[in-house]
């Protein structure tokens, strides 16, 4: 899995503990989940290009960095995904937004396309694709396929949670895709749920079920 990457900083595993529990409220998990995309959005930005530029400080002029190449895509997949956007929105506040919306069949567990609205730009920008759940690989694996054909080569996915067996499907489908993940989890049940993971992050996420 030398595309997976494990962002264990102590906050984000304190935080995910918190998240984890089956009595922490959506209030609590929003806020959650806002924090830990901030603090994950650190690393997955962290080989953003950077030039030099001559600046005025209060006291002198100086050669100084700022950020040069590819702008940024944020692309969430419905709906979970939404829950992370604001948190990267906060570190880079001009990056566009697409939305995917995929549905997972309760008797396949296939994923099926319902909405996908991207930038007109989007084949220019660095994608991070979002959604708290990596289980199967299959809704993930469909958009990031959607977008490589809108023309899209430079795609990374940000997760919270990851099954060894979605991370598998995915690495096999796009091997040139970088996954972030705060946690890789024990397995996949019988009704295709993370364990021990943390529930629907839907529901969750909106107090729905």
């Amino acid at each position: 899995m030398k595309n997976f990457h494990l962002i264990d900083h102590p906050l984000i595993q304190h935080k995910l503990t918190i998240m984890r529990r089956a009595n922490t409220s959506s209030k609590d998990f929003r806020e959650l989940l806002n924090e830990i995309s901030m603090l994950m959005g650190y690393e997955i930005t962290r080989e953003l290009p950077l030039e030099n530029v001559e600046i005025e400080t209060p006291v002198a002029r100086a050669t100084m960095k700022r950020i040069s190449g590819k702008k940024l895509a944020i692309v969430p997949i419905l709906r979970a995904g939404l829950g992370m956007v604001d948190g990267l929105l906060s570190l880079v506040p001009v990056a566009r937004v697409g939305h995917i919306g995929l549905y997972r069949d309760p008797e396949t567990h296939q994923p099926h396309e319902y909405y996908c609205k991207l930038p007109p730009d989007i084949s220019h920008r660095l994608v991070i694709v979002v959604d708290p759940m990596l289980a199967t690989g299959g809704s993930a694996s469909d958009a990031i396929r959607m977008l490589k054909d809108k023309g899209c080569t430079h795609i990374k996915l940000m997760c919270v949670v990851a099954a060894p067996e979605g991370v598998a499907k995915l690495t096999a489908d796009h091997p040139d895709v970088e996954i972030y993940s705060a946690a890789l989890d024990e397995c996949l049940n019988d009704h295709a749920y993370i364990v021990p993971g943390l529930g629907d992050a839907g529901d969750r996420l909106y107090g729905t079920k």
